[in-house]
């Protein structure tokens, strides 16, 4: 497990502050979520953190060493599940392990073994445009963890599927990071999303396009365990730690006026 800091990054574009001294920090084996409205920069700031993009200021830390502006150190999962169409779902789910050299037989092995744990039985010989939009999503999950297991960065992962699936993912979701210890970074504006997934949520704020760059409004904690979530989002605490978020948000729409 690896933990992650972002220290003060600052970032421009074409002379234009997008984002302003972003600090956060995410422990080994915790989710934490970075909340914010659309074009508040929070693809910006995940470019940064993946190694895509080099910040105007700050760094980068994984585990105690620098890593700014070094990308493959971390697993990053867009909001697409980005498969390929002519390769089955083992060959998709063992590229990570074919790129870093492991052998065919091995890197499909070790792929399969954990097939169970991701929902995807049965599914190794089967095409992606066979699956629903909730497996391809597992599977896109599980072709990042085995690129790098120990920290995922997931950008919006749920955010394309319907309300009913995009639910069990997220009982799903949780169950998986809790049984394999890892830890991810999630980006949504779904802030009961947020809360659902999160032990910590960063609420950014900031409007870029109008000149105002964004920041880090505050944390917020979420204390329930992720191993007993099952009907969290009907509880006083799930309603506390969601009204915390809206009063950040809300403080943000009030200086803009």
């Amino acid at each position: 497990m690896s933990q992650l800091e972002v220290q003060h990054v600052s970032q421009t574009l074409g002379g234009v502050n997008i984002i302003e001294d972003i600090c956060i920090t995410v422990q080994a084996g915790s989710i934490a979520c970075l909340l914010g409205p659309s074009g508040c920069g929070k693809t910006t700031l995940f470019h940064i953190i993946a190694g895509l993009a080099t910040p105007y200021q700050g760094t980068i830390v994984l585990d105690g060493k620098e890593i700014t502006g070094t990308p493959g150190k971390l697993a990053y999962m867009l909001q697409k599940d980005l498969l390929l169409a002519h390769k089955t779902i083992l060959a998709n789910v063992a590229l990570p392990l074919l790129l870093r050299g492991v052998p065919k037989c091995e890197a499909y092995e070790h792929a399969r073994s954990l097939f169970g744990v991701f929902g995807l039985e049965g599914t190794d010989q089967r095409w992606p445009s066979e699956l629903s939009g909730g497996m391809r999503q597992r599977v896109a999950l599980l072709r990042s963890y085995l690129f790098n297991n120990d920290f995922m960065l997931l950008d919006e992962p749920f955010s394309a599927l319907d309300a009913f699936t995009k639910a069990d993912m997220h009982r799903w979701f949780l169950q998986v990071a809790e049984e394999l210890g890892t830890t991810a970074l999630v980006v949504t504006h779904d802030i009961d999303e947020a809360v659902l997934l999160s032990d910590r949520m960063y609420v950014m704020r900031g409007a870029p396009q109008r000149g105002i760059p964004t920041c880090i409004a505050g944390e917020v904690e979420i204390a329930h365990p992720r191993s007993d979530r099952k009907d969290f989002g009907l509880s006083e605490d799930f309603i506390l730690a969601k009204r915390s978020v809206m009063e950040l948000l809300r403080a943000d729409q009030d200086d803009a006026r």
